[in-house]
């Protein structure tokens, strides 16, 4: 197996620039117009270490999902992803973003402790259960967030009751063969530690989503975390690792429609 050529998503997708250029204009313009929107909240020391949550409506009241953005554990920032709150923020659910410092600052096991702090901030502040969703790394970072004790944390057990990873990665040692891991840094057994499909099943509700033309070890990563954890998955057809999370912005979506549903059964 080529891993370099299976994990490399950047030369996988050639016009992978104006679609992530596209996330932080559309982004932007969001966080400019969404009239109900707490920015910056602080949840750790760092400057990374905050979070944006979107409202919707002035009581900042309702149901809430957690996104975590992508980027290899290694790039970006939640101030791309803050438009893909729309299709949800239509269905009366708050979405937080939280960002997070990145390897090689930060061990991949430290930036998990950094997105667990802020799920642990949301639910000490605003209550209730989370749908945890994220795109990528971020899929990975959602289904840690699920296998959370979080009774341990002396928040209840069900803090977070879902997920919905994107194009998620869940069984980390094949990575440890790629250029990703020059930044990331992990050795066989912490990949291995810090792999969701290796940790027992959190016996909450999950759904995996992959895209289409992402080729078969993303898929095989979705197929596999979804029979682990007796959760399902879905192909997007025609979708590649960058514009799979587009769907997020349409409430009549599938794909929001399925985080709608693991709301009601989380």
């Amino acid at each position: 197996m080529d891993y370099e050529a299976e994990y490399n998503n950047r030369a996988k997708v050639p016009g992978f620039a104006p679609i992530v250029e596209g996330w932080y204009r559309d982004a932007a313009a969001f966080r400019g117009s969404h009239p109900y929107a707490d920015l910056g909240v602080a949840y750790g020391p760092g400057e990374r270490n905050a979070l944006d949550i979107f409202w919707p409506s002035r009581e900042r009241a309702g149901r809430m999902a957690i996104f975590v953005h992508g980027g290899y554990w290694q790039m970006q920032h939640r101030f791309g992803a803050s438009h893909l709150a729309t299709g949800l923020l239509a269905h009366g659910v708050a979405v937080a973003m939280p960002s997070y410092d990145l390897c090689p600052g930060v061990t991949m096991a430290a930036l998990i402790e950094q997105v667990r702090d802020a799920a642990a901030f949301l639910a000490r502040h605003h209550g209730g259960r989370m749908l945890a969703m994220g795109h990528s790394a971020g899929g990975h970072l959602a289904a840690m967030l699920l296998a959370t004790d979080w009774a341990a944390r002396g928040l209840p057990g069900d803090t977070v009751s879902a997920a919905m990873p994107i194009s998620g990665l869940f069984d980390l040692p094949p990575l440890t063969h790629t250029s990703i891991n020059k930044a990331v840094g992990l050795d066989e057994a912490e990949a291995r530690r810090l792999s969701p499909l290796l940790l027992p099943s959190p016996g909450k509700p999950l759904h995996a989503w992959v895209g289409g033309t992402e080729g078969v070890e993303y898929t095989r990563q979705a197929r596999s975390i979804a029979e682990a954890w007796g959760g399902t998955w879905s192909a997007l057809e025609g979708a590649n690792h960058f514009d799979v999370i587009a769907p997020l912005t349409d409430a009549a979506s599938p794909m929001a429609a399925r985080a709608q549903a693991l709301l009601g059964a989380g």
